[in-house]
């Protein structure tokens, strides 16, 4: 069955990867993840991805002038807001940064991307057209959502405001300090944790639900892609791994326990 909380400002509610090779990517992740992959609609990105609960990403080049500046591809989120202007505005007195001021994309909505004060993107986006609630322990979907920063408290201040986001719990993650949990006051979205030292800026990570994570990681390396991390278990008894995938983004597979 799908959430029945209905998807409201806040929420995260499409995905979209910029990579070198768009279209080895829309095979790479059919294989891996079991999505279908179209020629995006309207032009807005080269694929759209599509798990069996209907479309929730795209895949887009990487633009020359980004993979100059020494950007890898990258997956990236957007997150529902009521007002975008209003937000960018208030991202901006929080600290953040605007790498694109808020632009209308015709037959989806508003859209404005954001840096938050260590540097990690998100897109922010209101919408022409409502989004359908999505039940994300299934298959195929976008389940969790991870920020490694240098001050996850930090962090949370600038995106609390922005987003109604608030804190749920922490995890005691031993060497890695702790493991801060996020979301709003129904569910939680995703956590939050101090970067290693050997990781050269902050980001966010996105995790797929996958059925069998072995034999997805098995998928995955016939393809070319490279553990970072895992397979390891985590608290709860879900199984998660770390990968790039043949262009150099990084992702994450779940297992449900």
């Amino acid at each position: 069955m799908k959430d029945a909380l209905p998807v409201q400002p806040g929420h995260f509610v499409w995905y979209e990867l910029f990579t070198t090779d768009p279209k080895a990517a829309a095979g790479f992740y059919e294989h891996v993840v079991g999505w279908s992959a179209q020629p995006a609609p309207g032009g807005h990105g080269h694929h759209q991805f599509a798990s069996g609960q209907g479309p929730l990403a795209v895949s887009t080049t990487l633009p020359e002038p980004v993979r100059q500046m020494g950007v890898p591809p990258y997956w990236t989120s957007h997150v529902l807001v009521a007002e975008v202007e209003a937000t960018v505005a208030l991202a901006r007195e929080l600290g953040g940064r605007i790498y694109v001021e808020p632009v209308e994309v015709p037959e989806l909505g508003r859209f404005a991307v954001v840096a938050d004060p260590f540097g990690a993107v998100l897109s922010l986006c209101a919408l022409t057209s409502p989004m359908e609630a999505r039940d994300r322990s299934r298959p195929g979907e976008i389940c969790w959502h991870e920020l490694l920063c240098e001050d996850p408290e930090v962090a949370l201040a600038f995106y609390g405001p922005l987003f109604g986001w608030k804190k749920r719990g922490e995890l005691d993650l031993g060497p890695m300090g702790r493991y801060m949990l996020f979301g709003d006051d129904e569910r939680e979205f995703g956590g939050m944790f101090t970067k290693p030292k050997d990781l050269p800026y902050s980001a966010w990570n996105y995790y797929m639900q996958v059925g069998d994570l072995d034999a997805a990681l098995v998928r995955a390396l016939e393809r070319g892609a490279v553990v970072i991390n895992g397979p390891m278990a985590i608290p709860g008894g879900a199984r998660i791994a770390v990968l790039k995938d043949p262009q150099g983004a990084g992702f994450c597979l779940h297992e449900n326990p």
